[in-house]
């Protein structure tokens, strides 16, 4: 049941109901302050007056609107008093966090990963990602609130079913969205009426409604918004970021009907503390790749300012912490040894092959990664200029890379510049070692490696120290103490330490 306080017509469940109109019996004037009750399970909806035995009909229109269908009544009185079973596809940087928010919160959730060894860890109470923390989530796997399984059976015994799969690009630079197919194809298989159905993975605009609706609906045996709602959540996971854990960044929904909206709002605000509701999930798709893509094309512009920076001999980073003491009208991007993660690599080039299939030209977007995908060659050639400038030769050169994650404090290293800045000094024939207190070990070109320990001896061994990742951790006085040249790719030791020329900036 919602309740209504006529005057101001907001229900007590925060949703507004825009118009109310009289079906078959006279209008009258409502007061203010009095409460009518509605009954979601009906197309016209009884209203009890408090105190008063009468009673008439009405249809409620407007956005969004009640539930209709007692299988969906039924589904949002499970998600108020999280009796609902949530399902998570892909235990990942998104999803086990969101697993982890969800259970905490009093659900009981379930994670869906084929990969054995993280169901393994899932359920032994062993963390694999810096924002869970393995006490955490012991605790949670003791309570019996959260649980890991490799196979789909279990799909049609939840109420909640949420995607965090991998949205790659192929080779050709395309979007690659088999993961979202594949999971969408084993929920219609396993689907039932009563379900929520939320994809959080980064996709182009229309693949909710394109793509994942019909594959739901195909047998015609369920519709979205009378037996089950599907609705779009864009993922804003930044891995690392204590000030802003999930629930702490605003949600971003759009569902395919009112009713899908609502449901899925409802759910969100369980955990989060803000929830913010878009028309459709196309714009919802689209709000994640605009907000990506402004980043992309701001660190390209740090980026290129680097470039000419460097040939016109000034520090670029003093010339933007001077631009960012302006008030207003500005915001400071930093150059870098290139872009990383899941998100800034890719989310442009979703957006851009989606101008294309619409006969758009999105060519700031393609300059701005060509930009950014040129930076770890930039990397590349300061190495190079460095040793000549000190009559020696990249070729045969030892060089340390210090940092394999793709930013601080995290083993995060998705798309990571070190793999393409390492494979081209390898290239070149330098002889590549790494160092990275995150991550023990990772494969380059196929071929393992294990972080090397620093050490003097270890540094004052190599010819050049290439620091692409500033880890909080790291002993940089050492570092700049015993590497006999070290090119500094995040500004670490600013430009007092350049100007010695044992330093050498981006």
């Amino acid at each position: 049941m919602a309740h209504l306080r006529m005057g101001r017509r907001e229900a007590a469940n925060r949703n507004v109901v825009e118009t109310i109109e009289p079906k078959s019996h006279p209008v009258r004037s409502w007061a203010e302050d009095e409460d009518v009750t509605l009954d979601p399970t009906r197309d016209l909806f009884s209203i009890q007056f408090n105190g008063k035995k009468r009673s008439a009909a009405f249809e409620v229109t407007g956005n969004p609107c009640p539930m209709r269908s007692s299988v969906l009544a039924e589904l949002d009185k499970r998600i108020r008093n999280k009796s609902a079973r949530i399902g998570i596809m892909g235990m990942g940087y998104v999803g086990l966090p969101l697993a982890t928010e969800f259970a905490e919160s009093g659900f009981s959730v379930t994670g869906i990963d084929l990969n054995e060894e993280r169901v393994k860890q899932v359920n032994a109470g062993a963390s694999y990602i810096p924002d869970v923390s393995g006490d955490q989530l012991t605790c949670l796997v003791t309570a019996k609130r959260l649980s890991a399984v490799s196979g789909y059976e279990v799909l049609s015994e939840l109420d909640v079913i949420i995607m965090c799969v991998p949205t790659p690009l192929r080779k050709t630079r395309d979007p690659d969205i088999s993961f979202i197919v594949a999971a969408a194809e084993q929920i219609a298989k396993h689907a039932r009426p009563g379900q929520l159905i939320i994809l959080e993975s980064t996709t182009y605009p229309g693949t909710t409604q394109e793509v994942i609706l019909p594959l739901l609906q195909s047998d015609g045996s369920l519709k979205a918004g009378q037996d089950f709602c599907l609705a779009f959540s864009p993922e804003r996971v930044d891995p690392g970021n204590v000030q802003f854990p999930i629930k702490r960044i605003p949600k971003v929904i759009g569902g395919v009907t009112p009713t899908c909206q609502q449901m899925a709002m409802q759910l969100y605000r369980q955990i989060m503390q803000r929830v913010v509701s878009v028309s459709s999930p196309t714009v919802a798709e689209m709000v994640k790749l605009f907000e990506n893509t402004f980043r992309a094309v701001n660190i390209a512009l740090a980026n290129e300012m680097a470039l000419l920076c460097n040939r016109l001999g000034i520090d670029v980073w003093e010339v933007v912490d001077g631009a960012k003491t302006k008030p207003f009208g500005f915001m400071a991007f930093y150059p870098g040894p290139g872009i990383g993660g899941h998100c800034i690599p890719k989310d442009p080039m979703y957006l851009a092959w989606k101008a294309r299939l619409h006969g758009f030209e999105p060519r700031l977007i393609d300059l701005a990664d060509q930009i950014n995908r040129q930076m770890p060659h930039h990397v590349v050639g300061r190495v190079a200029q460095a040793l000549n400038d000190r009559k020696k030769s990249l070729n045969g050169a030892h060089i340390l890379l210090i940092g394999l994650a793709y930013k601080k404090d995290v083993n995060d290293m998705r798309e990571s510049p070190t793999f393409e800045v390492a494979e081209a000094l390898v290239q070149k024939g330098a002889s590549v070692s790494y160092h990275d207190p995150y991550i023990p070990s990772a494969a380059f070109n196929g071929n393992p490696l294990h972080s090397t320990a620093l050490s003097p001896e270890r540094l004052q061994a190599t010819d050049c120290v290439v620091l692409l990742t500033n880890h909080t951790s790291l002993d940089y006085d050492q570092i700049l103490q015993h590497a006999p040249l070290i090119v500094d790719t995040r500004h670490q030791y600013g430009l007092a330490q350049q100007r010695n020329g044992h330093v050498v900036g981006l």
